[in-house]
């Protein structure tokens, strides 16, 4: 039997955060299914002190304390972790839908949680491959950001959402965001589900729901449209079609 389609490494001082969250959901069903397969360290294993000590104040003074880089080298060297090594950090470059088809089409990958006030940068400058950043704020370390990574991957690789289709047809897979969605009951306190998608024309449901995504951007996220190139004539025509003239 092979094994899992992608391998991912993950380095924290909590490796019980990274653990506990990828038992579960999406990400534990896939490693589970043997499709999908994260491996936690803890940087605490490549202190050698009695204290496990992974951080130490700035040289130039200042708040806080940073990771320390023997600690950290230590760590990874002995675990020897599939490359690249990214460290997750707010001066990264922005992670998107693209970055994660790129990780999802690698056979393996490993992050690195920064904490406190970052990482020496000689961790940054000498010991990962790239920087990955998950937004334009702070986090008190990169568990969380990491985890977004892990979970935005593992939906792209095969098998693991059990729905092939889901993948295509969610937010960002086409550089649209998604289309509005609805369930039972039809019509819920006066507010009806529209008829094209209770009329059984899979053409027309089709139509609308791109129709419906290309407005959604336009008025939520016009950036995005301007990174696609923007509108073709024939989504001006769609739109317009619908009710959206422009």
């Amino acid at each position: 039997m092979s094994g899992p389609a992608l391998r991912v490494a993950v380095f924290s001082i909590f490796p019980e955060t990274i653990e506990t969250y990828c038992r579960e959901s999406i990400v534990g069903r896939a490693q589970r299914d043997g499709v999908f397969e994260v491996t936690v360290h803890d940087l605490r294993a490549g202190a050698d002190d009695a204290r496990r000590s992974v951080d130490d104040s700035p040289f130039g003074g200042g708040a806080g304390m940073v990771l320390a880089p023997e600690p950290v080298f230590n760590a990874v060297e002995r675990a020897d972790p599939p490359r690249p090594l990214l460290l997750m950090s707010p001066s990264g470059v922005p992670f998107d839908q693209r970055r994660a088809r790129e990780l999802a089409s690698m056979p393996a990958f490993s992050l690195l949680c920064g904490r406190y006030e970052g990482v020496d940068d000689r961790v940054a400058s000498h010991l990962v491959d790239g920087e990955l950043s998950i937004g334009d704020y702070v986090l008190s370390g990169g568990e969380l950001a990491a985890l977004v990574v892990i979970e935005a991957v593992c939906r792209l690789v095969p098998g693991a959402l059990g729905n092939e289709a889901s993948v295509e047809e969610e937010s960002f897979s086409d550089g649209l965001l998604e289309y509005p969605q609805y369930t039972r009951p039809a019509d819920f306190r006066g507010l009806e589900v529209p008829e094209v998608l209770r009329s059984g024309d899979h053409q027309r449901v089709a139509r609308w729901r791109h129709a419906e995504a290309l407005h959604r951007t336009l008025e939520r996220r016009p950036d995005l449209i301007a990174r696609r190139g923007g509108l073709s004539e024939a989504e001006v025509r769609l739109l317009a079609e619908h009710g959206y003239p422009l």
